[in-house]
């Protein structure tokens, strides 16, 4: 699955959010359920998710430049909160269509096809999402996990809608099916919220997780020389792209090049075993705290990852 690029996951969440538009307005257009129509307008979010997401996936692959020089990785974060801005409105629309509805019932009809439809779309999704959150944790997307996280949303408010609009019909209760609407909408709601939580979240450079921060601690402390320790690290993500930060302690009489290439080395190291971009700043020991150690490191040793 890790074979699957960002993109090409996208455009076949774009492709499931055509599907399943035209098979849940289907569903709508033969059975008259507001519950079947609120799901049709979740896929039009969907679609419209898909899109942005695509666009903002696309540009924070590109590389650092003179006016973005940690690079474009925060745009992806954009892109959740777009998708969370489209839910609020989508669930406004059904809230005021569910109302009126519960006000004026009306039969619903059709009810197997439009079920059949329904159920089908949901599956898709279902498929879809799965890969998403496959290919999203594989590359560190936040926009493909937001994605994947929403039509999982979705699958389960179909599950709920298809019952709620099942139960309307079997027992002829028809406000049944304005009430379920309703509790779609405030569902979608809800991870409307959760979509813009996490945009600003990462907007405002939260560190990694516990995880990663022992991997990085667990790397730097199996490459660093005898002689040499670090301090003072700090983390933060930026979409795809992770950073680190630390103070590398070395002898104080150590040459620049010396303390330049155990630096450089444990940069490439990090980099290579955890995805995380180290940056390093030099701090000499004191030798009161060396003749208090093991003594003076191995100068030879500075060389080695």
């Amino acid at each position: 699955m890790t074979s699957i690029t960002p993109r090409q996951a996208l455009l076949l969440s774009l492709a499931a959010a055509l599907s399943t538009i035209a098979m849940k307005t289907g569903a709508w257009w033969l059975t008259g359920s507001i519950g079947y129509l609120s799901d049709a307008l979740e896929s039009v979010v969907n679609l419209a998710g898909a899109g942005f997401a695509l666009w903002m996936v696309s540009y924070a692959q590109r590389p650092a430049d003179e006016d973005h020089q940690y690079g474009h990785g925060k745009a992806e974060y954009f892109s959740a909160a777009f998708e969370g801005g489209l839910i609020f409105i989508a669930a406004l629309i059904i809230l005021l269509t569910a109302g009126e509805r519960l006000l004026n019932p009306q039969p619903i009809g059709a009810l197997g096809l439009g079920t059949l439809l329904s159920v089908g779309a949901s599956l898709i999704n279902f498929l879809v999402a799965r890969v998403l959150l496959q290919v999203g944790r594989a590359h560190r997307s936040v926009a493909l996990e937001a994605d994947a996280r929403h039509l999982m949303a979705d699958v389960w408010t179909t599950a709920g809608v298809v019952c709620g609009v099942g139960l309307a019909g079997a027992t002829g209760w028809s406000w049944l099916d304005p009430v379920v609407a309703g509790a779609v909408a405030l569902n979608i709601l809800r991870e409307g919220w959760e979509l813009m939580r996490r945009s600003i979240d990462g907007l405002m450079d939260r560190a990694l997780s516990e995880a990663e921060v022992a991997a990085i601690e667990r790397t730097l402390a199996e490459a660093a020389p005898p002689g040499c320790f670090h301090s003072k690290l700090t983390t933060r993500a930026a979409g795809a792209l992770h950073f680190a930060h630390i103070e590398l302690c070395v002898p104080g009489d150590w040459t620049v090049a010396e303390a330049h290439a155990v630096a450089d080395a444990l940069e490439r190291v990090v980099l290579e075993r955890t995805g995380t971009r180290l940056a390093t700043h030099l701090e000499p020991i004191p030798p009161t705290i060396l003749q208090g150690g093991e003594g003076h490191p191995d100068r030879a040793s500075a060389a080695r990852p």
